[in-house]
């Protein structure tokens, strides 16, 4: 039985299921052991307010974010109005601007004296302690900031969900007299609705896990506490208690979602999903359907990128130096390092899957996508106490910590966090690949490594650069991890970034910014050409 189970094929999803869950386990252990008195601290005064700020967060960017992703998804999916063809690619824009980037520029323009606030004053000629618009430094300044950055995950589940719809039953909707309003709320959205909380809970595990938006706006929560703990008052072990129940919350939502597609049946009576035509939309209507898409577009892309131009430009300040250049290549090649062992990882994996085809490898499978889940503070945590056990000389030989403090912690966190991006897009081409091939391979005397080599990897060279792109995008992104760490003295764009930002020096950001941003548009092009290929073309009525 063992024999069967254990193999060439399902050694490696075995051994990373266990590097994987061992840093998760190494923060939760810390429940159980002693409670210092930072932590009677924490509880008593601060622990209240991390709660408090989290939950204010997380309820008013879900709320948000759903009204935004659904409603825009519903528009360009079923409707045909002013520049349609554009703004619904355009609508995933705002997935290539991180958070904090956003958050930087917000405070850059509505500040006392930032950009917007000194435009309104010299066009009235107004006093230099005239403020026009509001503060963002703020719990609803966050929210904003979190929402029109992150609506996109769930514009893009939804459009998906509607695209694949029934387009028999809303027709059968509109037959029995209800209007359009009345098909959206009463049938389109209840129908999709295991799309749009799978998105929202993606949602939540950003906005929990985030770290530079929230400390440049000044919000305690649960990230900031576990840094001020960790390199304010030197307490590891608090901060991975911290940690926990940070862990303990994300683990919440993902139960919740799992819980709330349980049972439930989302199938379509019937087979018939056929072409539908988009209702055309004229004048106001055309306009109005227009104006709810592009204001996502402006606030989460095009205000940014403006902003972030002007101060390149405008100040034109001394960006390309040598230290941009480093900090660019560092997270460059750290970066195409991780994309790379982190895509051959998942076609391993995926491969063992289809090969072997048992359960438990399955199960194995699904498990590590869980990481992605996981806020990379915990990861990073979690990581650094288990190469730094290594490097103790757990087996009694003290190595001098090699591993620790090294670009090796850095990677590892990285790839479990990205693993799930890979690994979906990997499944994904192949369940391109004919099984049948796999059939007649195993005729010829061809399994295992040359069936992998020689038939599955040619017909996954698009899958292949797809998720070396998308693992890119995400580490370039990647602050709070990478802050912990990094090693001495080596920073990426995003520290670079987070950096300035810090010291309030906003114009000397813009370049590093600017790069995160570019190189985050690349899987967003991927993204494009997925969703224009989704769906057969449709007729105008």
């Amino acid at each position: 039985m063992f024999k069967r189970y254990l193999n060439t094929w399902s050694l490696l999803p075995i051994l990373c299921f266990i590097f994987f869950i061992t840093p998760v386990l190494i923060v939760i252990s810390s429940l159980f052991g002693d409670y210092s008195d930072n932590w009677s601290h924490l509880y008593n005064y601060v622990l209240g307010t991390y709660i408090t700020n989290s939950i204010y967060l997380v309820t008013g960017v879900l709320i948000l974010v759903a009204l935004i992703g659904v409603s825009t998804a519903w528009l360009v999916t079923n409707y045909d109005f002013f520049f349609k063809n554009i703004l619904e690619w355009a609508l995933i824009l705002p997935l290539a601007v991180p958070p904090y980037i956003l958050a930087y520029t917000f405070t850059g323009l509505f500040d006392t004296y930032g950009t917007a606030n000194n435009l309104v004053r010299d066009l009235f000629n107004l006093g230099r302690e005239f403020t026009f618009f509001p503060k963002a430094r703020n719990v609803p300044g966050a929210i904003i900031v979190f929402s029109f950055t992150l609506y996109p995950y769930v514009y893009l589940v939804s459009r998906m969900a509607f695209i694949n719809q029934s387009k028999s039953i809303l027709e059968t909707g509109r037959t029995l007299g209800l209007n359009k309003f009345e098909v959206f709320y009463k049938l389109a959205v209840p129908m999709i609705r295991p799309a749009i909380i799978a998105g929202l809970m993606l949602v939540a595990m950003e906005t929990l896990s985030d770290f530079g938006a929230v400390d440049h706006f000044a919000i305690s929560t649960f990230t900031t506490g576990i840094f001020r703990t960790w390199y304010g008052m030197y307490d590891i072990h608090t901060a991975k208690q911290l940690a926990s129940l940070l862990l303990i919350i994300a683990i919440m939502f993902i139960t919740a979602e799992r819980y709330s597609r349980k049972n439930a049946d989302y199938s379509f009576a019937g087979s018939v999903f056929r072409q539908v035509y988009l209702l055309k939309l004229t004048g106001l209507k055309s306009f109005l359907a227009f104006v709810a898409c592009f204001i996502p577009i402006f606030i989460g892309f095009i205000l940014p990128i403006l902003e972030l131009s002007y101060w390149a430009f405008n100040y034109k300040l001394d960006f390309f130096n040598d230290k941009f250049i480093s900090t660019a290549w560092n997270s460059f090649y750290l970066a195409i390092i991780t994309a790379f062992l982190c895509t051959l990882l998942a076609i391993f994996i995926n491969f063992s899957v289809r090969y072997k085809n048992n359960n438990i490898l399955k199960f194995l499978s699904s498990f590590l996508t869980v990481g992605y889940a996981v806020p990379g503070i915990i990861l990073a945590i979690g990581v650094m106490q288990l190469l730094t056990f290594i490097d103790s000389g757990f087996i009694g030989i003290n190595i001098q910590f090699v591993l620790t403090g090294s670009l090796v912690g850095l990677i590892i966190a990285y790839i479990i966090k990205s693993y799930a991006l890979a690994s979906s897009t990997i499944e994904s081409g192949y369940q391109r690949v004919n099984k049948r091939l796999d059939d007649v391979a195993r005729s010829l005397k061809t399994s295992g490594w040359p069936l992998l080599t020689s038939i599955h990897l040619p017909l996954l060279k698009t899958s292949f650069l797809t998720s070396v792109l998308l693992v890119v995008s995400e580490v370039i992104k990647e602050l709070p991890a990478t802050l912990i760490l990094r090693p001495f003295n080596f920073d990426t764009l995003a520290v670079y970034t987070y950096i300035f930002a810090a010291e309030e020096r906003m114009y000397d950001a813009a370049a590093p910014s600017i790069a995160i941003v570019m190189i985050g548009l690349l899987p967003i092009i991927i993204l494009t050409r997925m969703i224009r290929t989704s769906r057969p073309a449709s007729r105008d009525k």
